[in-house]
Order: C-alpha cells, then sequence, then structure tokens
C-alpha cells in the first residue's frame, strides 16, 4: 500500500519504538513528523536522514509531552495531520507505598495525557480532511498488570480506554483510532541492559533473553520495532476501515497467559 500524501506525527520518535514506527510509515509514503522533547542538530539530521532515504518530507518538531500546551502545539505546528501516533513514554519501578509522587505524574502526564491533548488537538484537522487514522501505542500492561509498576500500568489501561472512547466518536466517520500493545521490544535502551545483566545473573546472552526478560513473554522472542511499524502501516490502510475502537497485541502470547 502507499500513504503517499498523507502526513503523520510521530510522538516520541527520535529512538526506539517511535523511530522505528516513523520509519515504516516513511517507507510506505507518508510524509512524517518527528518529535522529542529535545532540540539538538542530530534530531535534525535524524529526519533528513530519514526524508533522503525514503524520498519524503520529514521533519523534526520539539515539544515536552508532558505540557499540555506543547502537546497541542506540536499539532498545530505540524500543520497537516493525517494520522497520528501516540507514542511517547516514559517509565519507573517501585512499590506503591514508596512511588515518587513526581514520578506518578510525569508517567500519567507523558503516557496517557499527552495522547489526550494530542488527540483533541488532531480531531479536527482529520474530520476537515474526511480522513484519518490514531494509533495509540500503549503495552500488555493496558491489558494485564505487574508489581511495582503502578503508574504505567494505571496510565496504559487509560490509554486503551482513551482509545474506545475516541473510536465511538469518530464511528459515523473515516476516523479510525485502536491501539497496539506491545509485550517486550528489543529497543537500544533494552539492547544496553543485557550486557549488565548478564554478569549480574552470570548467565549467557540467550539465557538472559529468554529466563530474565523474556520471562513472561511465551515465544521467548522480542518484538521489533519494525513489527510495530508494519502494525501501525496496516491500521492506515483500507484494509483496516473497519477496524477501530480495538487493541493488537504484539507480545508474542504473553496477554493469551
Amino acid at each position: 500500500m502507499t500513504l503517499g500524501g498523507k502526513q503523520a506525527v510521530v510522538t516520541g520518535s527520535n529512538s526506539g519504538i517511535g523511530l522505528g514506527i516513523a520509519r515504516e510509515l516513511a517507507r510506505a509514503g507518508a510524509n512524517v513528523v518527528l518529535n522529542s522533547f529535545t532540540d539538538r542538530e542530530e534530531d535534525h539530521a535524524l529526519a533528513e536522514a530519514i526524508s533522503n532515504e525514503f524520498q519524503v518530507e520529514v521533519r523534526y518538531i520539539q515539544a515536552d509531552m508532558s505540557k499540555g500546551n506543547e502537546c497541542r502545539a506540536l499539532i498545530e505546528k505540524s500543520g497537516q495531520c493525517d494520522i497520528l501516533v501516540n507514542n511517547a513514554g516514559i517509565q519507573h519501578v517501585a512499590p506503591l507505598e514508596d512511588f515518587p509522587e513526581e514520578k506518578w505524574d510525569a508517567i500519567i502526564a507523558i503516557n496517557l495525557s499527552s495522547a489526550f491533548h494530542t488527540t483533541a488537538a488532531a480531531l479536527p484537522k482529520m474530520k476537515a480532511a474526511g480522513w484519518g487514522r490514531i494509533i495509540n501505542i500503549a503495552s500488555a500492561h493496558g491489558l494485564t498488570a505487574s508489581p511495582f509498576k503502578s503508574a504505567y500500568v494505571a496510565a496504559k489501561h487509560g490509554v486503551v480506554g482513551l482509545t474506545k472512547t475516541t473510536a465511538l466518536e469518530t464511528a459515523e466517520e473515516a476516523i479510525t483510532c485502536n491501539a497496539i500493545c506491545p509485550g517486550y521490544v528489543l529497543t537500544p535502551l533494552v539492547e544496553a541492559q543485557i550486557p549488565d545483566t548478564m554478569e549480574k545473573y552470570q548467565m549467557s546472552r540467550e539465557d538472559v533473553i529468554k529466563k530474565v526478560m523474556l520471562e513472561r513473554q511465551p515465544s521467548r522472542e522480542f518484538a521489533t520495532v519494525e513489527q510495530l511499524g508494519g502494525s501501525t502501516v496496516f491500521f492506515c490502510s483500507d484494509a483496516a476501515a473497519q477496524i477501530t475502537g480495538t487493541t493488537l497485541s504484539v507480545d508474542g502470547g504473553w496477554t493469551a497467559l
């Protein structure tokens, strides 16, 4: 399929899952707006590199997803917004009674509230254009829970709920809203944790991945950013025009348990 003529805004997309999704959307022909909270030369150079690779227009716009006004400003600065991918997210692990209040507030703001603000700003543009796709990157933790991740689990459950409400409010228009729920994904951040974990447990790389990191993922394999990008492109396709308000688990069977 081709997404030629469409423009996608992907939050939190200068690395990891967001970058993988942005690249696959560009590969499919969409113009892309990259985003993160930094504003470095390398951020803009990354946009230029993707633009040259796929021969589409790619821009980088700085915006802090913890601030509602900046979330909405990102959409306005982007201009056209046919495809919105709400991907920005952070994590913190601690018992409930010890969970820092500022971490709770930041996780809810970046992982959940940002999706509300960007969606609210993007919907008028999509309605005016007569077409739109909203893809929220939730998590297996949007469908199940783990201890010590109260804010993350609460936020990702909220993202799934927001997805359903958005879908119902746009059901009679050519606009869909769905959530992708990844399990563990091999990103540079995860990759960097493997050597230290190998040393801590005195295990091989393979054993660390299968017995420690992917203990809850039945496939014992990471999802890849390219797979998440492909799932996002599918949701933008005509084949998915009647798929809305649902979740797609890319978790190696985690939520089947």
